[in-house]
């Protein structure tokens, strides 16, 4: 792994969760609040030191992150993406390891496949009840032509 791309946590309210943050930390301050329809998520990207932190609440009430928090009681930590070189030599290891692959909610594809900034797999709760997410993020070139071939 080269770092943490980011944290991503399930919250009921991404408004209420980003100003707890603001008020309590003074993190989230330059916080960009998106709406994601295809993925039927709100989501509030901040960083706090060198770490992204995602907050997100589901658009529907039986949403991924609605479910994620009904099925624990309890808003929290949903997942965590490490940022890795390159993502097939890591879902090879991790496999090898023993790792199985989860859906991604957002795609419903398993294993590596292109998302908005890099291709990403998830893995299945591996760390105590923890999702991973491994992203070979893309480089400026990747990134553009992701965007064309999306009309972005």
């Amino acid at each position: 792994m080269t770092y943490i791309k980011h944290m991503a946590f399930a919250v009921h309210s991404v408004d209420d969760t980003l100003r707890r943050y603001q008020t309590l930390l003074g993190a989230g301050l330059d916080a960009k609040v998106v709406v994601a329809e295809k993925a039927r998520i709100k989501v509030a990207i901040f960083t706090v030191g060198d770490i992204e932190y995602q907050l997100n609440e589901s658009l529907d009430a039986d949403g991924r992150f609605s479910r994620w928090i009904a099925e624990r009681g309890t808003e929290g930590l949903h997942h965590i993406c490490y940022a890795v070189p390159d993502i097939d030599a890591a879902l090879d290891e991790a496999l090898a390891q023993g790792a199985t692959l989860r859906e991604c909610q957002a795609c419903k594809v398993f294993g590596s496949h292109p998302h908005p900034e890099g291709y990403v797999a998830f893995l299945d709760q591996e760390t105590g009840g923890i999702e991973l997410e491994l992203m070979q993020v893309y480089t400026p070139a990747e990134l553009e032509q992701y965007k064309s071939i999306r009309g972005i």
